[in-house]
């Protein structure tokens, strides 16, 4: 895991890759429990049966915003920065569901660092490119590109 030491660290990285999650498997029963939590109960993500008669693979699939939701939580592996006030989600310019994510599969984040800028509140803005990785799949099942903003601790 890289370690950073300081919010400011970003401001001399831009361009490099952040890192690499490890494989996250995504069971029926996330996705099951993501469905209660969203009130999204379409058929293709948490009826077994019938996804076993009319889905391409017979199986269910995970819904995109679930995989979407991974991202903190995978970037966490490898994004460690001292000095750190807070960090904001400030929201995301752009997500594409490239690829099904079919419930079994294992999916990870490579992460890299489009942009980072100093902002006259001490904060950094950071622009991250994810792809988010379908094990054994030419196609990532998720292509994002998320905001942060990160707060260094008061020096003061």
């Amino acid at each position: 895991m890289a370690k950073y030491p300081h919010p400011d660290a970003f401001l001399d990285i831009v361009g490099q890759e952040l890192g690499v999650s490890d494989w996250f498997e995504i069971d029926q029963a996330r996705i099951d429990a993501f469905a209660e939590v969203t009130d999204d109960h379409q058929w293709i993500h948490v009826d077994t049966e019938r996804a076993a008669r009319e889905m391409p693979d017979g199986k269910t699939i995970a819904h995109g915003f679930l995989v979407l939701s991974l991202l903190p939580g995978l970037s966490r592996e490898f994004f460690d920065i001292d000095n750190l006030a807070r960090t904001i989600n400030y929201g995301l310019n752009k997500v594409r569901f490239t690829s099904m994510v079919p419930v079994g599969s294992r999916v990870r984040l490579r992460q890299t660092l489009r942009s980072a800028e100093k902002r006259p509140d001490g904060g950094v803005h950071t622009v991250l490119e994810g792809v988010i990785e379908l094990e054994g799949s030419d196609r990532p099942a998720a292509i994002t590109e998320s905001v942060r903003l990160m707060y260094p601790v008061s020096e003061g």
